[in-house]
């Protein structure tokens, strides 16, 4: 693939940008010239917790993945601001939480039940400060590539502190995964600028390849990138050789040991096994792609002086609503999956590489959410931290340095939208261990014990009446804080429906 000019900044351009950065790179450990880290971030598209060997696969093969996980550390209560991706988009961008933007359920996600749902705003607003817009005040050419599904025009990543912005539609998922990327008549589902491609060409790969592109036309000069996939959303679609090869492989897996799909609240249903070839044919894709470009980095000299983070925006695409057995993944032993408040729905894999830091390897069973990255990226990076940004997110250098604990009294989620899932509104909370969930529709209220019970199959509301009465009081003061907007009675509704 050859380098597009739009990946070139003027010399010109750049220097006035870095003269006039209002936030300094940290400054080299002998006191020489300042170190600006590049800074490139993996977002994949509703990948499981469980869904790369690093965290417990026996089915999906990632080794690049794996290898990155070996590289850094790897968080295992990582969980997302929402369990749908535009909200822990949004929280990934601005460091706040998505009830705080208003900005709550996935863009274009309009369902009604015996609620209405919130209303919520349909665009990341222009007076947040994003990640973008952060990096680009301290001299970084920023780059994004691939899904943003925070707003349409006006609102898209050159509005939002990018200089280079590739491969964005104004949907949440692609048309195809194949070239080229379209629908036969046009529609928001198009991913454009990449008219230039070949038949049989593959969406994954070629987003691969203009991340490469971009890197390759930085030369010295500091980078911030978001590569963020597509997959592994839906429409599942994945190269045929992969597909036969899972095919294959699931054909020669023992006997299931029980079910394979149950329901889920008698609202949905819930995958228990991962055998689903089309769905890894996608992960193996994705993993081959942070294959590429590690090489790449390590080809390029880049590898010590690049700071790398995989995440994924919420949990894995695991239950459907009523009977519909189509959620390609199980995110057991957690519960449930993308669109609940339950664990498989909110718990996401985290990998943070830190080349300069040489202690930040391992494993955190820190619970940390998707707005910790803003923070986190700025101090990794050496740039000033924005109290007045990132307002809910904590940074996550203590864990990664082994230098401290971050000091967070609680964790708290807040969904007040119906799902394809079969989820009903909802919020939720976590104080150490304890983690309570509130349903609107009747006010009803479970609580868990997540060190003892990860996959909430014991409801300890009705054995500790003080402590749930506690919880559910600390997440109605927690939505009044942050004025989150709340569902109210649907005047349509009947019982029948």
């Amino acid at each position: 693939m050859k380098a597009d000019k739009r990946y070139f900044v003027t010399v010109w351009i750049f220097s006035a940008l870095l003269l006039s950065a209002s936030c300094s790179p940290q400054e080299a450990s002998d006191g020489g010239a300042a170190v600006a880290p590049n800074v490139l971030v993996f977002l994949i598209d509703d990948l499981g917790w469980r869904d790369t060997g690093a965290y417990g696969s026996e089915f999906y093969e990632t080794p690049h993945i794996d290898r990155l996980a070996a590289e850094g550390m790897r968080f295992t209560e990582f969980t997302t601001a929402s369990p749908v991706c535009s909200p822990t988009r949004a929280s990934i961008m601005t460091g706040k939480h998505p009830a705080r933007l208003n900005l709550t359920n996935w863009i274009g996600g309009e369902q009604a039940g015996m609620l209405q749902q919130a209303d919520y705003v349909r665009q990341l607003p222009l007076d947040e400060v994003t990640l973008g817009e952060a990096f680009q005040e301290a001299g970084y050419t920023t780059g994004y590539i691939g899904k943003w599904h925070l707003g349409e025009t006006g609102f898209l990543p050159p509005d939002q502190g990018f200089d280079v912005s590739v491969a964005v539609n104004q949907a949440g998922q692609p048309a195809s995964y194949f070239y080229p990327y379209h629908l036969d008549e046009p529609s928001v589902w198009d991913v454009p600028d990449l008219q230039d491609g070949q038949e049989g060409e593959y969406l994954t790969d070629r987003l691969t390849d203009e991340a490469l592109a971009f890197i390759d036309a930085q030369g010295d000069s500091p980078f911030f990138l978001v590569l963020s996939h597509y997959a592994v959303h839906t429409p599942l679609q994945s190269k045929d050789e992969l597909t036969a090869k899972y095919e294959e492989k699931a054909a020669g897996l023992p006997p299931a040991s029980g079910p394979e799909f149950i329901s889920e609240s008698g609202l949905g249903t819930t995958r228990q096994y991962q055998n689903h070839a089309v769905y890894a044919g996608m992960v193996q894709s994705t993993d081959e792609s942070v294959g590429r470009i590690l090489d790449r980095l390590d080809a390029l000299g880049l590898s010590d002086s690049t700071i790398v983070v995989f995440v994924s925006d919420n949990g894995g695409l695991s239950t459907y609503s009523g009977d519909r057995t189509l959620g390609p993944t199980s995110n057991l032993p957690l519960r449930a999956g993308k669109g609940w408040l339950y664990e498989g729905g909110i718990r996401a894999p985290l990998i943070i590489r830190w080349p300069g830091e040489a202690g930040a390897v391992g494993v955190s069973e820190t619970p940390a959410s998707s707005t910790d990255l803003y923070p986190t990226l700025l101090e990794m990076a050496g740039l000033e931290r924005r109290p007045e940004q990132h307002v809910d997110g904590v940074s996550l250098a203590p864990i990664l340095r082994y230098s401290g604990e971050l000091g967070r009294e609680a964790l708290f989620w807040h969904f007040p939208h119906y799902h394809g899932s079969g989820n009903r509104p909802s919020s939720a909370v976590r104080v150490g261990d304890m983690k309570l969930i509130e349903w609107f529709e009747d006010g009803r209220v479970e609580l868990y014990d997540l060190a003892s019970d990860p996959g909430e199959t014991d409801d300890l509301s009705a054995a500790m009446p003080e402590a749930t009465e506690q919880l559910r009081a600390t997440l109605n003061a927690w939505r009044q804080e942050v004025g989150a907007g709340m569902p109210h009675p649907n005047p349509d509704w009947t019982p029948q429906q």
